[in-house]
C-alpha cells in the first residue's frame, strides 16, 4: 500500500503532537515531519514534498496564506489543507484563492480530518463541508466572490493575498509603528508606505489602520506575541 505523506505545521505544540499521533494510527498515512514555524515548513515542503501538508493559517515566520500561496507559485506537488482557530466563509475563500485544496476549523473530529485528507491525496478540494472537483471548487468560489465582491486595490483579483512587502508593513502597522517609522526601517518613501497602507486597508475592506490590525490578528495573517514595539518589549 502507497502511504500518504504527510507533513504537519502548527505552533501549539500539544495540537501538533495530537494530529500527528491521531494520523500515525492510519495504515495508508506517514507523517514524514512536523515544524512549529511557517519558515521551516515551506523547507520541508520543498526537501520532503509530502502529499499533504496540513498547516494552520496563524503561524510564526510566514503564516499559512503565504506558504500556500508559495507552494502554488513553485508548482510545488504536495496538497495543502489549511485548519485554523478562527472559521469563516471569507477566511475558506482566501484560502482556495491561495491555492489550498482544503480549509477546516480546528475543532474537527479526528476522523473527519482524516477522511479531509484522503480526498485531498486523491484530487479532491474540501471547502463549505462538501467534497469538490476542480470545476466544482471554481463554481464555487465564484458564488462566494460573486456575493462578497469589495472594492480591492488590485482590479479583477479580489482576495488577492498580501504581497511579501504589504505583510512587512502589516507587521510595522500591528508594531503600532507610523508611516515615518515604517518607512525608516524599510528603507522606502513615506509615500510608498502610504500607497500600501491603502491597499491593506482595501484587500481587507475595512477603513483605519486599527481596524486592519484587529482585522490581521483576528485572521491569523500575524501573530500579536510576535510583535515587538520600538524599545525592544513584547507588545
Amino acid at each position: 500500500m502507497k502511504k500518504i505523506t504527510l507533513l504537519i505545521v502548527d505552533d501549539h505544540p500539544l495540537f501538533r503532537q495530537g494530529v500527528v499521533d491521531a494520523l500515525t494510527l492510519e495504515a495508508d498515512m506517514k507523517v514524514v515531519g512536523q515544524t512549529p514555524n511557517g519558515s521551516e515548513a515551506l523547507e520541508l515542503i520543498r526537501s520532503l514534498q509530502p502529499a499533504v501538508a496540513v498547516l494552520d493559517v496563524n503561524l510564526p515566520g510566514i503564516n499559512g496564506q503565504q506558504i500556500t500561496h508559495q507552494v502554488t507559485q513553485e508548482k510545488l506537488p504536495t496538497r495543502v489543507l489549511l485548519v485554523t482557530g478562527y472559521d469563516d466563509i471569507e477566511q475558506a475563500l482566501h484560502a482556495a484563492l491561495a491555492g489550498a485544496a482544503a480549509y477546516c476549523s480546528k475543532n474537527i473530529e479526528p476522523q473527519n480530518l482524516i477522511q479531509i485528507i484522503r480526498e485531498v491525496a486523491q484530487g479532491k478540494f474540501m471547502f463549505g463541508a462538501r467534497v469538490l472537483n476542480q470545476h466544482e471548487l471554481d463554481v464555487w468560489v465564484n458564488e462566494q466572490v460573486g456575493g462578497m465582491r469589495r472594492s480591492y486595490s488590485e482590479p479583477g483579483s479580489p482576495f488577492h493575498p498580501l504581497s511579501e512587502r504589504e505583510m512587512e508593513v502589516l507587521e510595522c502597522v500591528v508594531k503600532g509603528m507610523s508611516n515615518k517609522e515604517i518607512a525608516g526601517l524599510l528603507g522606502i518613501s513615506h509615500q510608498t508606505v502610504k500607497n500600501h497602507v491603502t491597499s491593506i486597508l482595501r484587500k481587507f475592506s475595512v477603513e483605519d489602520r486599527t481596524q486592519a490590525v484587529v482585522y490581521a490578528l483576528k485572521h491569523g495573517w500575524v501573530q500579536l506575541k510576535n510583535s515587538v514595539n520600538k524599545t525592544g518589549n513584547e507588545m
